[in-house]
């Protein structure tokens, strides 16, 4: 079992927990094999909407940057968790259910990032027990604030810790941030589709998660997969890609917040279809596999305004 200090599991030293200030360095190459791990130009080499993630296209001085790269940011502090006192889970059981990502001002094409992490919520779910971690970024030089993120973890066989018939839930932020969105049932505004490369998880995990459930036949085999999987945070990279392509005319700056709900599994090779519903500013969508016709991820994305070319 992992954690330190107490030998069962306390809520309130878990919610009280500090972690170390970490640094992100980053550099152009890092954030155009992002761009790739998440499909950009796949289909297209000449894109003109996703060339800038790669190239530095019609004299521009520097690659732009997708706003889910701050997802990256975020890296690492699921094993950070063994270090927290009094939480008692098995490591095998982690599942990341849902990431949250604020976007302060447009991502660098290269930096120094410090992240200040702080737990941001946990909640008795009686087989289950979820951990909310919030990461703010800021570029190192300036202090600027460059984005957050926020994760869900799902430790399954923690809950149970309750010391009341109440089940116990802290939570320091708004609800609206971790609200799931509801799936509308009229027609899709927009709908993309997407084949995924049959190696795109061994492209993606080059951007910093090598969690061997993701490259490794055998360690996918014994966590009950017919082969490797692909990132989550990569499937969400091609749901926000559809929507920068399909609701914002190609101009990935517009997005203000993401969320996203992982359901199910994608095994790469398969087909992503992203349906897109506009309701104001928000753009609410799901991910759908073409071959098994299975929802795999479910959300919404804010935007500042609404592109001229609706």
């Amino acid at each position: 079992m992992a954690g330190s200090g107490s030998s069962e599991f306390d809520p309130e030293l878990v919610i009280s927990h500090k972690f170390p200030e970490s640094l992100y360095t980053y550099t152009e190459r890092d954030a155009a094999l992002y761009a790739l791990g998440i499909g950009a130009c796949a289909n297209d080499a000449i894109d003109d909407k996703e060339l800038k993630y790669v190239y530095h296209q019609d004299g521009q001085q520097f690659i732009q940057v997708l706003p889910t790269f701050a997802a990256l940011f975020s890296l690492g502090f699921t094993s950070e968790m063994e270090q927290i006192p009094g939480l008692q889970y098995d490591p095998r059981l982690l599942l990341h259910g849902q990431q949250y990502i604020e976007i302060y001002k447009p991502l660098p094409s290269h930096g120094c990032i410090l992240n200040k992490a702080s737990i941001a919520g946990l909640h008795d779910k009686g087989k289950a027990a979820i951990l909310e971690i919030e990461i703010v970024s800021y570029e190192k030089e300036s202090g600027d604030p460059l984005c957050m993120n926020r994760l869900a973890i799902y430790l399954r066989g923690a809950g149970g810790f309750s010391k009341s018939s109440q089940p116990y839930s802290y939570s320091k932020s708004p609800s609206n941030q971790s609200a799931f969105a509801k799936i509308p049932k009229s027609q899709p505004f927009a709908v993309f589709e997407e084949c995924t490369n049959a190696s795109q998880a061994l492209l993606y995990r080059l951007s910093g998660d090598y969690n061997p459930l993701h490259s490794d036949p055998t360690v996918a085999g014994i966590a009950g997969f017919s082969r490797p999987i692909l990132h989550g945070l990569c499937t969400l990279g091609y749901a926000v890609r559809a929507i920068i392509k399909c609701i914002c005319g190609g101009e990935q700056n517009m997005i203000k917040s993401i969320s996203g709900r992982f359901l199910l599994h994608v095994y790469p090779g398969e087909t992503l279809i992203t349906e897109m519903w506009l309701a104001g500013l928000r753009v609410i969508y799901q991910v759908k596999v073409k071959e098994r016709n299975r929802a795999v991820l479910s959300g919404f994305v804010d935007l500042d305004r609404l592109s001229s070319s609706l």
